[in-house]
Order: structure tokens, then C-alpha cells, then sequence
């Protein structure tokens, strides 16, 4: 496995590129997101979509009644999305915003994170870990979702196993569940991903 990987400067990318055609767009609530708001009874509360994009996750969220901020390092991303939201009649705060450098200073019930944490550089890991774990309350929740080590190739996020996540999210976080699933989007066949339910600590 390669020590480095290469990605996009993702505000060209969002300039460029419609949405929809993005690998990572998911019109709906991610499947994995869902199940996990019912199984820890969360109907309400304040939720950072973290690196928004198209921001669908967001306006899914909102929809159901959370007050949702929403977070990209691209501008252009934000502007899309809160457009979008605007057109639905949603009331989501979208905010650029650089995880490694945020200036976000509230509290949230949940952070969800479907798509920022794995493709940071790896010396950037913990910084990442200390600054969502600021971002949530006491026994707040951190929703993961990355790549699968069973993810074949070389191109793309990095990739993680149960293990790595544990090694590098304690002790700060408690590992309530890390499940194999899918990364739901617009690639065929889907790639395999992993879906963390972290607690703060």
C-alpha cells in the first residue's frame, strides 16, 4: 500500500464537476446513518455533516427535524449545496470550513463524517481525533464512514480495518460498533467501506 496518496483540489473539482456525478453522491440518508439514529434512539438535536459536498446528507438530516451545520473546505461545494437547500426549503447552516484548522466553535449531539477523515493526510490523524472530539458534548457521537481495507486497488481514500480504527480514535473515543459495509454513491459495483459508531469519551 502506497505510504501517500494523491487527491483533487477539491474546490476545482467542485467548479468542474455537477454533483450528481461525483462518486460519493447519495441522494438519500446513508443507509448505515439511518439505522444507527434508530438503534441509539437520536429523533433530535444538533449535527455537523462534516465535508458536506453535495450536501445531501445534510438536507437528509434536516429534513428530519436536526439542526444541522454543515461543513466543506470548498467554497464552491457550499455554495451548491446551500442552493440546493434553499430550493427544498431547508434551513441548514453550511459554513467553508478546514477541519484540521476549524473555526467552529459549537458543541454537537453528532458529528457525521462520511468521506473527510479518509482521505487526510496520516501525520494528520490525530489532529483530526482531538478537533471532533472538541466539536462534541459529552457522550457525544462521531459516525464514520471510510474505506475498507477489503477494498481493493490502489487509487482513492485511504482504506482501515477495525483494528486501526481503535488505535487511532482511543482514547478519546469509545468504539461502540465498526461494521463492514458499503460505500454508498454512484460507483458499480459499490465500494466496501466500514460504518464506526465512536462515543466520546
Amino acid at each position: 500500500m502506497k505510504e501517500q496518496r494523491t487527491f483533487p483540489d477539491w474546490e476545482q473539482l467542485y467548479q468542474a464537476q455537477e454533483v450528481e456525478s461525483m462518486p460519493w453522491f447519495h441522494p438519500d440518508l446513508d443507509p448505515d446513518l439511518e439505522k444507527a439514529l434508530k438503534k441509539l434512539d437520536l429523533m433530535q438535536g444538533t449535527a455537523l455533516d462534516l465535508g458536506t459536498g453535495p450536501g445531501t446528507q445534510a438536507m437528509a438530516l434536516a429534513e428530519r427535524g436536526f439542526h444541522v451545520t454543515a461543513t466543506d473546505l470548498s467554497v464552491a461545494a457550499i455554495q451548491k449545496a446551500q442552493k440546493k437547500a434553499q430550493e427544498r426549503g431547508l434551513n441548514v447552516s453550511f459554513v467553508q470550513d478546514d477541519i484540521l484548522n476549524s473555526k467552529l466553535d459549537l458543541e454537537f449531539d453528532f458529528v457525521l463524517d462520511r468521506g473527510c477523515f479518509h482521505v487526510l493526510p496520516p501525520e494528520r490523524r490525530q489532529e483530526y481525533v482531538q478537533v471532533v472530539s472538541h466539536l462534541l458534548r459529552g457522550g457525544g457521537y462521531l459516525f464514520l464512514k471510510c474505506f475498507s481495507q477489503r477494498e481493493s486497488g490502489e487509487e482513492g481514500p485511504y482504506r482501515f480495518n477495525p483494528e486501526q480504527i481503535q488505535a487511532i480514535f482511543t482514547p478519546l473515543f469509545k468504539i461502540h460498533s465498526v461494521e463492514e459495509s458499503v460505500y454508498f454513491g454512484t460507483r458499480d459495483p459499490l465500494p466496501k467501506a466500514l460504518f464506526c459508531i465512536l462515543k466520546k469519551s
